[in-house]
C-alpha cells in the first residue's frame, strides 16, 4: 500500500511537473490569453485538496496555497524576476523623465514665443511673424505650390512633346499652362485662388499623367530641370542688382517736396537784397573757444533738423557754431532757409564748396584723378571740431565731446566692427605688398557721420599729406576700390580714439533690430543706409526721432505738400 501511495505520489508531482513546464512555455511565448500565463490553472492545481492528498503520505505538505503572484515567481528563476522588477522600475522612471521633460519644455516654448511676439514691430515689412493669420495652416499655400509645380513640369513636357512631333499634346500642354498661369495670377496663398483653381489643377495633372506616358525620359528631364535651374538662378541674381540699384536711386533722389522747398526758398533768396543776405553774429565764426560743427549737405530739411536737434538739446545754445557746406545748386535755399529760422543764439554761415579755390585737382590726388565734386570733403576752420552727417538728429548735449582726452590721436569715432565684420580687411586689397605690409587685416573699421577732430594734431601729423599720399598711390586701384571710408581708415590708422557707442547709434536706416532703449541712451542717431528718414521708403519706428525737430506748419513746408 505504501508502494502504491509513493507510486501515486511519484504520478502526481510527475504531472505537477508537466503542468509548470507547459506553463513555463506558455508564458515564454507570451501567450497572455492563456490561463496558464495568469497563474490561475497552476494555482488551482496546487491548491486542489485531491492533489495534496496524494503526497500527503511521504512529503505531509501542510497549509500549502499559490497565490497568483506565488505562481510568477514559480515559473520562473530568482535572477528572471529580479531582473523583471528592475526593467519595471526603470519603466516607470524613463515615463516619468519624458513627461516632465515635454512639460519643461512646453513651458519653455511659450516663454519664447512671449518673448518675440514682445519684439514684433509693424514698421518691419515680410511675413516674419509666427503669429500672423496665414500661419496658423501650415499648408495654406500647398495648392499654389502644386500648380507652380506643376506649370514647371508641363514646360519641360512642352518642349519634350514638340521635339518628338507630339503636336497635340504640345498644344494641350500649352493650353493648360495658359489656364493655370490665369488661376494662379499673384497668389501667394490658397484663400486668394479663385473657385476653379482646383479643378484646372486636376485637368492639368491628368495632362501631365499623359506626357509622362508618353514622354517620359529621366536623363532629358533631369537635363531640362538643371537648365531651368541655372536659369532662375541667374534671373535672381540679375533682379538682385536691379533691386540694389534702385534702392540706391532711391536713397540718392530728392522727393518732390524737398525739390519743391529748396526751389522756392533759391528764388526767394536771390530776390533780398545783399544786405539782407548776412548771419548775425559772425564774429563767433572763428572763435576757438566756442563749439564748432562742420556739417555737409545738399538736403535743406536735413541740415535744418542737424542744426534745430543739437540746439534744442544744449545747455549753452549760444557757444555753438554751425559751419555749414553745401553745392552751388542749394546754396541759396541753405541760406534763406537759416536767414527765415535762424537757430536761437548760435551762429551760422553757409559756404559754397565751389567756391573754395584752393580745393583743386593740383591740391587734390582725387580730384586730379576724378574730377568730380563728390570728393570734395576737406573742410575745417577752427581749434577742434565736429563734423556731423545730414543723416543724423541730435537727442543730446554734444559738449561733453569736447572734454574727451583723445590721448594725443586725431580723430575721435565709434568703432563699428563686431566678431568678423567691419575690419580692415573688408575694405582693403591685402593682397597688395603697400597693404599687408602698413596694416592688420583685423584692425575696426569706425563709423563716419559724427567725428570729433583735433585740427591741431591734424596739422601736426600732416593727416592732409597722408590721405594726398595714398590716394596717388591708388591711381590704378589696387588698393582698394571706390569709395570714401577705405582712405579715411588708411589715413586714420593708429590716429582714432574709440569714442563711447552712446555717442553715436548706427543703422537707423537699414537695421530693424536698433532698440529704442538704446536710441533714447544715445546723443547722436545716424540714418545710415538707404532708408533715409525723409523718404517713403524710411522705417516708420525710426522716423519720429528725426520728424520732430520739422515744424510741419512753416509756410514753405506746408506749401511744398511735405507732411510728417
Amino acid at each position: 500500500m505504501a508502494r502504491a501511495g509513493a507510486a501515486v505520489s511519484l504520478a502526481a508531482l510527475s504531472f505537477l511537473l508537466l503542468l509548470l513546464a507547459a506553463a513555463a512555455t506558455a508564458t515564454a511565448a507570451g501567450a497572455r490569453e492563456d490561463p496558464i500565463y495568469s497563474g490561475e490553472l497552476v494555482s488551482t492545481i496546487l491548491s486542489c485538496p485531491a492533489t495534496i492528498s496524494l503526497v500527503q503520505p511521504n512529503f505531509k505538505l501542510q497549509n500549502f496555497s499559490l497565490s497568483r503572484e506565488d505562481g510568477f515567481q514559480l515559473l520562473s528563476r530568482p535572477a528572471d524576476a529580479t531582473r523583471r522588477k528592475l526593467r519595471e522600475r526603470t519603466g516607470v522612471r524613463k515615463k516619468m523623465e519624458i513627461v516632465q521633460q515635454d512639460d519643461e519644455a512646453i513651458v519653455k516654448l511659450e516663454n519664447a514665443g512671449i518673448e518675440r511676439s514682445k519684439a514684433v514691430d509693424s514698421a518691419v515689412l515680410g511675413k516674419y511673424s509666427l503669429w500672423r493669420r496665414e500661419n496658423e495652416n501650415e499648408k495654406a499655400d500647398s495648392n499654389v505650390r502644386l500648380m507652380r509645380d506643376q506649370m514647371i513640369m508641363a514646360r519641360i513636357y512642352t518642349v519634350l512633346a514638340k521635339s518628338r512631333d507630339k503636336l497635340d499634346l504640345y498644344q494641350e500642354l500649352l493650353s493648360r499652362i495658359k489656364e493655370s498661369q490665369r488661376s494662379l495670377g499673384e497668389a501667394t496663398a490658397d484663400a486668394e485662388l479663385p473657385k476653379s483653381a482646383s479643378e484646372r489643377a486636376k485637368a492639368m495633372g491628368q495632362v501631365l499623367s499623359k506626357a509622362r506616358d508618353q514622354l517620359y525620359d529621366c536623363k532629358e528631364i533631369t537635363q531640362r530641370l538643371r537648365a531651368m535651374l541655372q536659369s532662375a538662378d541667374e534671373q535672381v541674381r540679375s533682379l538682385k542688382k536691379q533691386s540694389t540699384f534702385l534702392s540706391q536711386l532711391a536713397a540718392k533722389t530728392i522727393p518732390n517736396g524737398i525739390h519743391c522747398l529748396s526751389m522756392r526758398l533759391t528764388i526767394d533768396y536771390y530776390l533780398l537784397s545783399p544786405e539782407k543776405r548776412k548771419f548775425p553774429k559772425s564774429e563767433n565764426l572763428e572763435d576757438p573757444d566756442l563749439y564748432h560743427y562742420a556739417l555737409f549737405s545738399d538736403n535743406v530739411l536735413a541740415a535744418s533738423v542737424v542744426v534745430n536737434s543739437t540746439i534744442m538739446n544744449a545747455k549753452e545754445p549760444e557757444k555753438h557754431v554751425f559751419h555749414l557746406v553745401t553745392d552751388k545748386l542749394n546754396f541759396g535755399a541753405m541760406n534763406m532757409w537759416f536767414l527765415l529760422n535762424p537757430p536761437g543764439d548760435a551762429a551760422i554761415h553757409v559756404e559754397n564748396v565751389d567756391d573754395f579755390k584752393w580745393l583743386n585737382s593740383s591740391y587734390c590726388p582725387v580730384l586730379k584723378q576724378l574730377e568730380s565734386a563728390a570728393m570734395k570733403e576737406y573742410y575745417f576752420k577752427a581749434d577742434r571740431q565736429k563734423t556731423l552727417s545730414a543723416g543724423s538728429s541730435n537727442l543730446k548735449d554734444l559738449t561733453g565731446l569736447w572734454e574727451v582726452d583723445l590721448n594725443g590721436n586725431v580723430n575721435g569715432a565709434v568703432e563699428t566692427c563686431g566678431e568678423s565684420f567691419h575690419r580692415f580687411d573688408k575694405y582693403l586689397n591685402f593682397s597688395n605688398p603697400n597693404i599687408a605690409q602698413n596694416f592688420d587685416p583685423n584692425a575696426c573699421g569706425w563709423a563716419y557721420g559724427m567725428n570729433m577732430f583735433d585740427l591741431e594734431e591734424w596739422k601736426k601729423k600732416d593727416i592732409t599729406g597722408i590721405y594726398h599720399r595714398w590716394q596717388t598711390m591708388n591711381e590704378n586701384r589696387l588698393l582698394w576700390k571706390l569709395g570714401t571710408l577705405p582712405p579715411g581708415l588708411m589715413t586714420f590708422y593708429k590716429l582714432t580714439h574709440p569714442l563711447d557707442k552712446s555717442w553715436h547709434v548706427l543703422g537707423l536706416g537699414y537695421n530693424p533690430t536698433v532698440e529704442h532703449s538704446e536710441i533714447d541712451s544715445a546723443a547722436v542717431i545716424h540714418y545710415n543706409g538707404n532708408m533715409k528718414p525723409w523718404l517713403e521708403i524710411a522705417m516708420t519706428k525710426y522716423r519720429p526721432y528725426w520728424t520732430k525737430y520739422i515744424n510741419y506748419e512753416h509756410s514753405f513746408v506746408r506749401g511744398c505738400k511735405i507732411s510728417q
